[in-house]
């Protein structure tokens, strides 16, 4: 398979569709340099991207924590995500957007003179963690935590703050993992590097409070299944000792969907009834 930069295809930037490969920016881009970057990652089901609207409206959400505006309101967004999903002749893709401060005047900290740009692009990817929807996925436990809210904006989904995440898949896969799963500041349970997680004890669902790291849309879409379902949850600080008394346990997010997990460390998980049907459910839900 060839990689990322050389492939077939259109992609939209800055209000245009673009030959894949022509999709490129200068290296003093200060977003390479700065990590000033926000992105989206989406799904489309049968031609369809599930919430996008409201993947669409946390990219402008993101950039505004991260201090720039992105060019673009919600609406054209949403036009530019439609028309390059077309353009791709895909029914299931994955498809992200991505906005960042460009090169320009500016190549200090600060880039106040220096364009705002955005681009989209489509991609077929499969099931995020393989073969672990049947099996369950098998995780580590990073070193890094996820930091306190006065040090990072932590609901913005900008690219600096998966630094540590980068880091802690690769410890974590070179260990025959698929992931970590991150304690916070303080020494709670918080999520994987790139999914919200969920556990279960007695038929009652217990899951972080997103207080110092990303409420996924797909964390949201779940908890409002399981209200739906008339099952307790109980959203609160979880500590790593408790990870023994849970018996089942489940990741969510756009690229992981909902993922069983069987092992976190030395604990292991059941894939039991309550996580088949919610990730049955999910992919029930998203295809409608």
């Amino acid at each position: 398979m060839s990689g990322y930069d050389d492939r077939d295809g259109q992609i939209w930037m800055d209000g245009k569709l673009i030959e894949w490969r022509d999709a490129n920016v200068h290296i003093l881009t200060h977003a390479l340099h700065y990590a000033s970057s926000v992105f989206e990652g989406e799904r489309a089901y049968n031609g369809k991207i599930f919430k996008s609207r409201e993947h669409s409206e946390r990219l402008r959400r993101s950039a505004s924590m991260i201090d720039f505006e992105i060019p673009y309101t919600v609406d054209e967004i949403e036009a530019a995500k439609v028309e390059v999903l077309a353009a791709s002749g895909m029914k299931d893709a994955y498809i992200r957007a991505i906005a960042w401060r460009g090169a320009g005047e500016d190549m200090g900290v600060a880039s106040e003179l220096n364009p705002v740009r955005l681009a989209i692009a489509v991609w077929e990817w499969g099931a995020y963690y393989g073969d672990a929807k049947t099996k369950g996925a098998k995780l580590d436990i990073s070193k890094w935590k996820r930091p306190s809210p006065e040090t990072i904006p932590c609901h913005a989904k900008a690219a600096g703050l998966y630094m540590i995440c980068t880091m802690s898949k690769h410890a974590a896969e070179a260990k025959g993992c698929s992931d970590a799963v991150m304690f916070d500041y303080r020494g709670y349970v918080a999520e994987a590097t790139g999914a919200n997680i969920f556990f279960v004890r007695d038929g009652e669902v217990h899951t972080p409070d997103p207080d110092c790291f990303l409420n996924g849309i797909t964390r949201q879409t779940v908890l409002g299944m399981l209200k739906d379902r008339q099952i307790k949850v109980h959203e609160r600080h979880i500590m790593p000792d408790e990870l023994e008394s849970f018996e089942q346990c489940w990741l969510t997010g756009t690229a992981a969907e909902v993922t069983p997990v069987g092992e976190i460390g030395d604990y292991n998980f059941e894939v039991g009834a309550l996580t088949q049907d919610i990730a049955a459910g999910y992919e029930k839900l998203v295809r409608v």
